[in-house]
């Protein structure tokens, strides 16, 4: 169930009625972490980030505040709160948080929601928990040891020691709900203090539930972007500049304005400086439904001005950068002495490409506005309320406080909608008319005015000694940097993106050296599902299979000896300093063993795979990232060059798992959206400007090209690592891998339909 809900303002009793509770409940937040309308309404200002409420109808509403585009985050919460909180499932309803910094970060990207929270929602169901189990022990005057919660109510014990018989008391219990207004006067226990569950007592926790909103989307009852609707709601349809930086040169507008429904044209400024999330500008058009407003936009006639990034080519700034990561470049890690002799006879080097890429997500960017001369109310799919709620209230010139930010289901995100300049959009266009405005990205918009991933190069070389052992490494990697989205001048990678499958690759080598290159950004350059992983992975997945073929071993086994014996690399004394996705090295180490437990699992797999047909063959890859480690072979089957991807299997050690179910669906994605990139992805500038503009030109994988997908959970103790995203970087080189082994082609060059019919 979706809810909208305002927390401002209200009182006690005002809170309790907000949750469907009879005459009050208990509301709950943890200090630190979350924020509670109860601790608003007690004027209780602590900085919170989640919060539980239960009411004397007896549900349990928790505030999810985290954006829900199909990965399941608005049932792993619940799962892991009602662990502890020891709710029953069918109880727990689920309800949608607004922006607000109290929250800590509403940031829905980098493969983190559960991997940052999940400890503290263990604390919030045990403290919830644990003053439902006081006031009972205080209801019927017995030592809190001497009670115990289970199953949505909590029991007097027969045997406080032993907590015997609990389920015979033969009615000897309070529900949740004849519990929730005494509980609700008391002091909140310490969150460090509560007593957490053994992993053994798990009952939701590892457990596959189907998502919370599954009916809804069944019965199209979920609320998108798309589906806001309002009295006096204006649809507006922009046309923005074609080349980053351009500005209207002569508008006539006249044609437009006679289209039926069209209400108004509204001219909007081009930005100075640093991208950012601000809007392109351009052209609006304004109209009472969206047919207008596009059919008025295709009559507009623009002329754009000259912008300094007119000259824009892909193929010959891509050229360019393969000529640098040739040349040398910054070291930013290295082992042992440098390496200088390469002799031809013993040297291996090849270099990778890709280029631009766009995000292509079902829904495109979508928002609706409502602004008055105080306040603006938002709906908006958007992966980072906060930041859009911050960027709405500096473009109209407003506090934060005064902008309500309202997420909707996403129909897809992957990165786009964490960048919220088409929120921006909205609330300018109705803070300049008056009334609400909806702005709809179209397709074309989407793949054209986008936030794109970086073209990229990477050169890789290595030496063998006389008796073929691998003794001296070297790479480069060069792209333009997402830091000049938000900077001018900058014009070489960061340390933080080539920390993303580049430097952080745990090679046990005598010679070490990894180096980065110049490169200018020419349009926007924003994050997209796994980040710089997608080239990074692509690269050493297809060298280490390249030496494989030159030292005769198989591929698993050439990842074995590279990456050496099992050990937690800390890259000490490699003049290199890992960020390891936001995370403690001692909460996440790199942790080799864990390859190469994937390495055996991977290959002990592979044997028992059929006997290889004619034309067919398999590509194996292994990354980590986002703290999770993931194995990917891939088997196709190539004709005359036309390829057909016959089966994918993908392992994944993900720690702790909430819910397997959501896991499996998201790598099962996260194949199907790394096999789009790498067999058709390509975004292409020709004078400034993109060449593609739908999925006629940019496709993703049908289902005719969709391979059987097999997915393996590897059991593990470690905490909950990221999962959206990991499963994604491997797939580019196990399946170009695969193709050299059908076919005897090395594709270094993406995506693989330059080579090869898809």
């Amino acid at each position: 169930m979706t809810q909208f809900t305002a927390v401002e303002n209200v009182s006690r009793r005002d809170v309790l009625k907000l949750f469907g509770a009879v005459g009050g409940g208990l509301a709950l937040g943890v200090s630190g972490l979350s924020w509670s309308p109860m601790a608003l309404a007690q004027d209780k200002q602590a900085a919170l980030n989640l919060f539980i409420a239960i009411g004397e109808d007896n549900k349990v509403y928790l505030t999810c505040h985290r954006s829900e585009m199909g990965q399941g985050i608005r049932t792993g919460i619940p799962q892991v709160l009602a662990d502890e909180l020891e709710a029953d499932w069918d109880k727990i309803i689920v309800v949608q948080g607004l922006a607000d910094k109290r929250y800590g970060s509403q940031n829905t990207d980098g493969s983190r929601s559960i991997r940052k929270h999940f400890h503290r929602m263990r604390q919030m169901g045990a403290m919830a928990r644990t003053m439902l189990e006081q006031a009972a022990a205080n209801q019927w005057q017995v030592a809190i040891e001497q009670v115990k919660a289970k199953g949505h109510r909590v029991y007097l014990l027969v045997d406080a020691a032993t907590g015997a018989d609990i389920e015979s008391l033969g009615g000897k219990s309070l529900s949740y709900g004849e519990l929730a207004i005494a509980a609700s006067t008391l002091a909140m226990p310490d969150a460090d203090s509560v007593r957490l569950k053994p992993a053994s007592e798990f009952t939701h926790i590892g457990k596959s539930h189907t998502i919370v909103d599954m009916d809804a989307m069944i019965e199209g009852k979920a609320v998108y972007g798309y589906d806001i609707r309002m009295h006096g709601l204006m649809h507006a349809s922009i046309s923005r500049p074609p080349v980053l930086g351009s500005d209207v040169a002569s508008l006539d507008d006249s044609e437009a304005r006679k289209i039926a429904g069209v209400v108004d044209i509204v001219r909007l400024a081009v930005p100075k400086g640093a991208p950012l999330f601000h809007p392109l500008g351009g052209v609006a058009v304004i109209a009472t439904n969206t047919w207008s407003a596009i059919e008025g936009r295709k009559a507009l006639k623009i002329t754009w001005t000259q912008a300094p990034n007119d000259g824009h080519d892909s193929d010959a700034y891509l050229a360019e950068l393969v000529t640098r990561v040739g040349q040398p470049g910054k070291t930013l890690r290295h082992i042992g002495p440098e390496t200088t002799d390469w002799p031809e006879t013993q040297t291996h080097k090849a270099v990778y490409t890709l280029p631009y890429l766009t995000h292509a997500m079902m829904e495109p960017p979508v928002a609706t506005a409502k602004v008055s001369s105080k306040a603006c109310e938002l709906w908006s799919s958007t992966q980072t309320p906060q930041s859009t709620q911050q960027n709405v209230a500096a473009a109209l010139g407003f506090e934060e406080q005064q902008v309500k930010v309202n997420v909707t289901l996403l129909g897809g995100g992957f990165g786009r909608k964490s960048k919220p300049d088409f929120s921006v959009e909205a609330a300018v266009l109705s803070q300049k008319l008056k009334r609400p405005v909806k702005v709809c990205w179209s397709r074309e918009d989407e793949i054209q005015n986008g936030y794109y991933h970086a073209i990229s190069a990477q050169l890789y070389q290595a030496k063998f000694d006389k008796d073929n052992k691998l003794v001296a490494f070297l790479a480069r990697s060069g792209f333009p940097s997402i830091s000049s989205t938000f900077a001018e001048g900058v014009d070489e990678p960061s340390a933080g993106e080539l920390d993303l499958g580049f430097t952080d690759v745990p090679l046990a080598v005598e010679s070490l050296r990894l180096e980065s290159v110049k490169a200018k950004a020419h349009t926007r350059i924003g994050w997209m599902r796994s980040v710089c992983n997608i080239q990074h992975a692509f690269g050493i997945g297809s060298f280490v299979d390249e030496l494989a073929l030159k030292a005769k071993l198989p591929c698993i086994e050439m990842w074995r000896q590279l990456l050496g014996s099992a050990r937690i690399e800390t890259f000490k004394d490699q003049g290199f300093e890992y960020s390891n996705y936001g995370e403690e090295q001692a909460d996440h180490p790199i942790d080799v063993g864990r390859y190469h437990r994937l390495l055996d699992d991977m290959q002990a797999k592979l044997k028992l795979e059929p006997a290889l047909k004619a034309n067919q063959g398999w590509g194996f890859a292994i990354h980590r990232s986002f703290v999770s480690y993931v194995a990917v072979a891939t088997l196709v089957e190539v004709n005359d060059k036309q390829l057909k991807v016959l089966k994918c299997i993908a392992m994944i050690d993900a720690g702790l798992v909430v819910n397997p179910d959501r896991v499996k669906s998201q790598t099962e994605g996260a194949m199907i959206f790394g096999l789009s990139l790498a067999m058709m992805g390509e975004i292409s500038f020709k004078e400034g400007k993109v060449v593609q503009s739908n999925f006629h030109d940019y496709p993703v994988l049908r289902l005719s090209q969709s391979p059987e997908i097999s997915v393996t959970l590897i059991e593990s103790d470690a905490k909950p690592a990221g999962v959206g995203e990991p499963g994604v970087p491997p797939v580019a080189p196990s399946l170009t891998n695969a193709i050299y082994a059908a076919c005897g082609i090395r594709v270094r060059d993406l995506p693989v339909s330059k080579e090869f019919t898809v």
